[in-house]
């Protein structure tokens, strides 16, 4: 089993990126399923084809599906959500507003993604391609069931046997909506649904995600937060796509300027994601839809290699708490540096690391920005960079 995620910001090709690799599976022999988490669906328009709730075939040996979020968010979290719009009517917020609130943002791309774990373990198909939301924040809320994992084993089943007691008590006294085991149902249903696919999503043997980006100085920063937020996650990226790159045969003198820049800012793209596979995807003449003209995507963004494959075995990054202190190390696997010839520097909310002539730049999470470098060491192929909340 092979699983791919396809991630980048709104409008990169990422839609166009997924379909082609997908195709490009299908057609090595390899029974393959391509779908779609965005809410915003355009994989049925890069194939020129209806597809819905359900696996289609598209061509022989490969279906698409585009999820239904609003359904799957319906199944597993409905009475919660009626149940929290009542409580809301009850303290007065009335409306619309009460039943925005009621939806935290993020979770129907995150069910959506519960049912790459049922294809997973259908035993239908070889790969998966997903198609992802515009964001790597619906994967950072995959975490989110191993923070509930506490609640639900310890506090869960003590706040149901509570509110039987006291809902009696409550309903005589006061007009307050009590839960009832519908709404503990449904949690637990949300428990279950979500449980096991961070494992599933975070074994590199398995899954790995691609990141697609234009040459384009916001797109790249954006790209290289999402690369530094899936390595904090335990999420391994093979490769990174730049896609629209200007084509060599392209020689107007308008285009000048354009590919100058463009040039500068694959040179970032070189430095950022150094060690990793990169591949560039040149700007076509036309709108690549279609099964056909996606096959000649394909061909020219893999060539002889196989999709399928791990493009390339860059270990995530992972930060660590320390024990007995507030410090966090950053730990990047660095196999074959030599300590004399590594630089740490930090400069606003950038890492740079330096290796012999070699950088590489990390944009900081939210979690290091407040904290300040207290050391950073290699040793046995690792380097840690220790953070703290103390300004030394």
């Amino acid at each position: 089993m092979r699983i791919i995620l396809v991630t980048g910001k709104g409008g990169v090709g990422k839609t166009t990126v997924s379909a082609a690799t997908a195709l490009r599976s299908a057609d090595l022999g390899h029974r393959t399923l391509v779908m779609s988490t965005d809410p915003a669906h355009s994989l049925a328009d890069a194939f020129d084809t209806t597809l819905g709730d359900e696996p289609t075939e598209v061509v022989p040996g490969l279906e698409a599906q585009q999820i239904d979020s609003q359904q799957r968010l319906e199944e597993s979290w409905g009475d919660v959500r009626d149940h929290l719009t009542d409580l809301f009517d009850w303290s007065g917020l009335r409306g619309i507003e009460a039943e925005e609130l009621t939806v935290f943002p993020g979770m129907d791309e995150l069910f959506s993604l519960a049912s790459v774990r049922d294809h997973a373990g259908s035993d239908r198909y070889d790969v998966i391609v997903v198609d992802c939301a515009p964001t790597a924040e619906t994967l950072r809320l995959l975490s989110l069931p191993d923070v509930m994992s506490w609640y639900m084993d310890k506090m869960f089943p003590l706040s149901k046997r509570v509110v039987k007691v006291v809902r009696p008590v409550i309903s005589r006294v006061s007009t307050m909506p009590v839960a009832n085991d519908a709404v503990f149902d449904s949690v637990q249903r949300f428990y279950d649904r979500l449980d096991g696919i961070r494992e599933l999503l975070a074994d590199p043997e398995i899954t790995t995600a691609r990141l697609v980006m234009n040459p384009e100085k916001m797109v790249i920063s954006e790209a290289r937060r999402t690369y530094t937020y899936l390595g904090l996650f335990g999420y391994g990226v093979d490769s990174a796509i730049v896609n629209r790159v200007l084509p060599s045969e392209v020689n107007d003198p308008y285009f000048s300027k354009w590919r100058e820049i463009q040039g500068k800012h694959l040179d970032e793209v070189e430095e950022g994601f150094h060690g990793m596979d990169i591949r560039k995807l040149r700007l076509f003449d036309e709108e690549m839809v279609g099964p056909d003209r996606l096959r000649l995507v394909g061909e020219e963004l893999y060539g002889d290699v196989d999709p399928t494959r791990r493009l390339s075995n860059v270990d995530p990054i992972r930060v660590e708490s320390l024990d007995g202190s507030d410090d966090v190390a950053l730990v990047m696997t660095l196999p074959l540096a030599d300590r004399d010839h590594v630089d740490v520097m930090r400069h606003d909310d950038e890492l740079y690391i330096t290796v012999d002539s070699y950088r590489r730049s990390l944009v900081l999470p939210d979690s290091l920005k407040r904290r300040a470098i207290r050391r950073a060491k290699l040793e046995s192929g690792e380097l840690r960079v220790t953070f703290t909340l103390e300004e030394e």
